[in-house]
């Protein structure tokens, strides 16, 4: 039971200013740290017919999981410059539908009545994180350092964030942080991909993933000082102070996914990719041409080869933003 005076003492405490936080030295010296990624692949392939043993991507003629993540590391360490290095460490093949977060587990005959539309999706639809994070000691291989972050590839109706965040300080990363995951003892990510889908749409998420940790970098830098929000500044919400636009939006876009836009608009991308953090200024009008014409693949990789790598830091951030990215865990709280 507190004494009267430990009472005042921490009333008093709690009217004190809170100390400002320290914000390392700005320089341009620092090298850009390169950051090797361990990743626990899942992927969830169920058996369909137990005669012949086929699987659900073997017997839609869908995409193996394996050629994905191939081309979609080689995108990243392309894309990054070699700053960004993912290798998997392991992969644990699931013959199995996995658990939504309440009980409901498909099985063969009614998940191909969904896939078919003759039955709708199960909802809720969210798969149970938990039960995986329990099932696959997850937090555990986070906290002995053996995994970085895990890759769940999944089906249509699977139940998988494109990207979630767990561990202590965990924020929002394209859904809503998974809570009581602190034993991992610092953030990892979980994406979540389809097979029946492609590399492209792997990029777009990891893309979504980009948004949501900058974001959450420069949530504290107003104005020009936010160089996340001048990033992805694009023709439609800057008319003439387009950068390189974001993961929906090109530069000149006027709606979701318009990657394909022929007309030209004036845009400083070829200063974020050149010259960053010291902009010269370099504007030119740039099209669709730039970034594939409307293909998903090379745009993600034309919007995310732009993201800074550079040495130093600016405003207390680190000009290579690839470290917050591939290390949630280097966010400041």
């Amino acid at each position: 039971m507190p004494t009267p005076i430990d009472w005042i003492l921490g009333l008093f405490a709690r009217r004190l200013p809170k100390p400002a936080p320290v914000v390392p030295p700005d320089n341009l010296d620092e090298p850009a740290r390169i950051i090797n990624r361990n990743v626990l692949l899942l992927v969830y392939d169920p058996i369909m017919d137990p005669v012949t043993g086929a699987t659900l991507s073997q017997k839609q003629g869908w995409q193996r999981a394996e050629r994905l993540t191939g081309v979609f590391l080689g995108d990243l360490l392309k894309a990054s410059r070699g700053l960004a290095r993912y290798q998997v460490a392991q992969r644990i093949d699931v013959d199995s539908f996995p658990q939504a977060k309440d009980g409901f587990r498909y099985t063969p005959e009614s998940y191909l009545q969904v896939l078919h539309g003759s039955a709708p999706p199960h909802q809720p639809s969210e798969v149970d994180y938990d039960a995986i994070f329990s099932e696959y000691k997850i937090l555990w291989r986070v906290s002995t350092g053996q995994i970085d972050e895990v890759w769940a590839f999944a089906f249509p109706h699977a139940g998988f964030y494109e990207s979630t965040m767990g561990g202590p300080g965990a924020f929002w990363c394209n859904s809503p942080p998974r809570l009581g995951t602190g034993a991992g003892r610092r953030r990892f990510v979980v994406m979540g991909f389809s097979y029946e889908r492609g590399v492209g749409e792997m990029l777009e998420a990891y893309g979504h993933r980009v948004e949501s940790i900058m974001h959450h970098v420069y949530s504290n830098h107003v104005g020009e000082a936010n160089l996340w929000e001048r990033f992805t500044r694009h023709e439609q919400r800057a008319p003439g102070s387009a950068a390189c636009g974001t993961v929906h939006f090109a530069p000149n876009s006027t709606k979701d996914y318009e990657w394909g836009n022929p007309t030209p608009v004036p845009s400083e991308c070829d200063d974020w990719l050149h010259n960053f953090p010291r902009f010269k200024g370099n504007i030119r009008q740039v099209d669709a041409r730039e970034w594939g014409s409307g293909d998903i693949r090379l745009y993600q990789t034309w919007w995310l080869s732009h993201l800074p790598k550079a040495a130093g830091r600016t405003n207390g951030v680190h000009n290579n933003w690839w470290q917050y990215i591939t290390d949630p865990s280097r966010v400041p709280a």
